[in-house]
């Protein structure tokens, strides 16, 4: 065989194997890349959808303390988003919202509350229906974020 056409099947096969390994290179840190922006886009959801939850609980639950008919309306949000929490979240997440939309509905069924129980409840602590929630949330936010790392 000739020197030449070896040279150049020798210059040919490293430029292909260069080429190659820079595609799979670009190909690798753009899929790092894109999975790291989705993985932050899902914590953002996610992050938004607990904070609307959270405020939306505590609105209904001082409300069913303190009256007896339900306000329709805010209980079809809060189980909305309650639906939207099984699309995005863990069931340990959506098992703790549905436990917070049942005691809300319960509430209702319950005698109102005066100003001076409501202070009681709020000095012993019963009055957070949210921080088994919060903390579920909590939990699941930073295993995301350790999967970002």
């Amino acid at each position: 065989m000739d020197a030449s056409v070896i040279s150049a099947l020798a210059a040919l096969a490293g430029a292909t194997v260069g080429g190659l390994t820079s595609v799979l290179a670009s190909w690798l840190v753009q899929r790092t890349q894109a999975r790291a922006q989705w993985l932050a886009q899902d914590t953002f959801r996610r992050q938004e959808l607990y904070k609307e939850f959270i405020e939306e609980a505590s609105q209904c639950h001082v409300y069913a303390l303190q009256h007896d008919k339900a306000e329709i309306p805010a209980l079809v949000s809060l189980y909305a988003k309650i639906a939207r929490m099984r699309v995005l979240s863990s069931s340990k997440v959506v098992e703790c919202a549905e436990k917070i939309g049942r005691k809300i509905v319960d509430t209702h069924l319950e005698p109102d509350r005066s100003f001076l129980e409501l202070r009681e409840m709020v000095n012993s602590g019963s009055i957070d229906l949210i921080r088994d929630f919060s903390e579920t949330c909590r939990a699941e936010l930073e295993s995301l974020r350790a999967r970002l790392s």
